[in-house]
């Protein structure tokens, strides 16, 4: 349906309901009508913006916003703007634009309603961002104790970054091209185990007063703890604080301006002295978080991640390269752990094609390539390159080891060697892609890769029903390879990471997990628990 069609289409359907065509039309892309959202405490003028080309919701503006919604209300900015609808939670029918605005007025009504009876109040906690803060910090603490903490600034003020450890965040500058310098700024972070939300009255708060009337109504400790630290700074002379509140919701900040003439009040700090400290002028600054742990859990929130844990992965081949890269934004070589990488081999172009190394790193061992793009990626994870056969390898003391190397010798080896230490994982490839398989051995009575290979040529435990033939690619005896793509390589170690965060999450997962890649095999084991097989020789007692 063309602009011409449903343009006249949307402005007839909307006459019924009070709204008229307005000029000038000064809103380009945009149809602009005024009329009434209808509610049970009334009606409410509202400017309505039609998307022209039908590919968007129509924007909702209250004209003049009631008296009982300021100075904030949820779902409301400070324009008028009316939020009726989460991003993401509504798709729009561009097949249907005519329907889709009728929806649209009449669900802006249903939340203006609910707005004006108080029934959103605790949305404010999940927009407190849309209402805080114009000027912007970052912060890379890892530490969750209230505490003292110093700045950085990158490229000379282009970023101002609170940390708790110059050198950590000094990398991060590093990664980024930037030189960092510390900054003169007196900057002090504080717990709470309040959410935040606006106040109903004075917003945003424009003084230190404003601002610990608001804390009361949050939580006390804190308001006498951020008192306590803007005081601290007042006696100090300092000319400019920081307070950074870490809440459950977010982390949020004040910056509180101590002008030249206040010093002179910095003995006098009873009654007329703590007058004069309430009255200094604040600025809300809105914090965005840059700490590893934070990297590692927002896209895992309510799950263990890997950080602080000594993870040690054999083979940086075409699955083990995309598995560290996985096992790192898990957090594994951060909080404290660390992440080993053992391979002997470099990279040569025959490995290209599947390999998470690029053309930048050709010759170069796999494992320091790997441990190089890794860093760069997050600069200051450790990992711990070893570019030697693991069998010649010092592994130091290890929470996990990962055999990504699909040899099912050195499988073997590697079980013999170390199944009484720690748990072993192997994840590898049947065939010529036709599945992908992980095997967790954590406990005595749970079965080896070796326990696995020789259940499988009594025919149990097998990954499809179909016969699985050996494809081999390429030329002479030294240049045979299987052949697979990159997406089956991406598919196994996703399957290794999804073992591996189960593992570190102590759930009662399986410990043999297949998936099955091929249209034309059919799956022959569900994930299961597969037991120790007796008599094994790799990890037989």
């Amino acid at each position: 349906m063309s602009e011409m069609d449903f343009v006249p289409q949307i402005i007839r359907s909307l006459l019924p309901l009070g709204f008229s065509y307005v000029e000038p039309q000064d809103e380009p892309g945009w149809v602009k009508m005024t009329g009434p959202l209808q509610t049970s405490l009334g009606r409410f003028e509202c400017e309505l913006l039609v998307d022209r080309l039908s590919f968007h919701f129509p924007h909702v503006k209250l004209l003049d916003i009631p008296p009982s919604l300021r100075p904030v209300a949820p779902h409301i900015s400070a324009n008028g703007s009316l939020c009726y609808y989460a991003a993401g939670t509504l798709v729009y029918d561009i097949f249907d634009p005519v329907g889709q605005t009728i929806m649209a007025v009449h669900r802006a009504e249903h939340v203006l309603d609910c707005i004006l009876r108080g029934e959103m109040p605790e949305d404010l906690e999940e927009e407190f961002h849309a209402y805080w803060g114009v000027k912007h910090c970052y912060i890379d603490v890892e530490s969750k104790q209230s505490q003292q903490l110093t700045a950085l600034t990158f490229n000379a003020r282009e970023m101002f970054v609170v940390t708790d450890d110059e050198q950590r965040t000094s990398k991060k500058a590093a990664a980024l091209g930037m030189s960092s310098s510390n900054s003169k700024f007196l900057i002090y972070k504080i717990i709470t185990k309040a959410k935040p939300r606006p106040r109903q009255g004075v917003w945003p708060p424009a003084t230190v007063g404003d601002v610990l009337a608001w804390q009361s109504l949050l939580d006390t400790a804190c308001r006498r703890k951020i008192e306590k630290r803007i005081a601290l700074a007042f006696r100090s002379c300092a000319r400019e604080t920081l307070i950074i509140v870490e809440s459950p919701l977010m982390p949020y900040g004040i910056v509180v301006d101590i002008p030249p003439e206040s010093r002179e009040w910095k003995l006098k700090m009873g009654r007329h002295g703590k007058e004069h400290l309430y009255r200094l002028r604040v600025t809300p600054v809105f914090v965005t978080r840059l700490d590893d742990r934070f990297i590692a859990q927002r896209n895992i929130p309510n799950h263990p991640t890997l950080a602080g844990l000594k993870i040690g992965q054999v083979g940086c081949g075409t699955i083990g390269g995309y598995l560290a890269e996985m096992l790192m934004k898990a957090g594994a070589g951060t909080g404290g752990g660390h992440l080993s990488i053992v391979d002997p081999d470099a990279l040569q172009p025959e490995n290209l094609g599947r390999h998470r190394l690029g053309f930048n790193q050709l010759f170069v061992n796999k494992a320091v390539a790997l441990s190089y793009e890794l860093k760069r990626s997050m600069p200051t994870a450790d990992i711990r390159p070893l570019p030697v056969d693991v069998r010649e390898a010092d592994l130091g003391d290890l929470d996990l080891l990962i055999d990504a190397t699909g040899e099912e010798s050195l499988g073997y080896w590697l079980t013999r060697r170390y199944h009484r230490e720690i748990p072993i994982l192997s994840v590898w490839i049947e065939g010529a892609g036709v599945a992908v398989r992980s095997l967790l051995k954590a406990r005595s009575e749970d079965a080896c890769y070796r326990c696995l290979c020789d259940y499988n040529k009594s025919k149990a435990y097998l990954a499809v029903n179909e016969e699985v033939e050996q494809v081999l690619a390429g030329q002479g005896c030294e240049a045979l390879y299987v052949p697979f793509p990159a997406t089956v390589s991406i598919q196994a170690a996703s399957l290794g990471a999804e073992a591996v965060l189960d593992w570190a999450a102590k759930s009662e997962a399986p410990s043999l997990s297949t998936r099955v890649l091929r249209r034309d095999f059919t799956a022959a084991t569900a994930d299961c628990v597969v037991p120790a097989r007796v008599g094994c020789p790799a990890c037989a007692s």
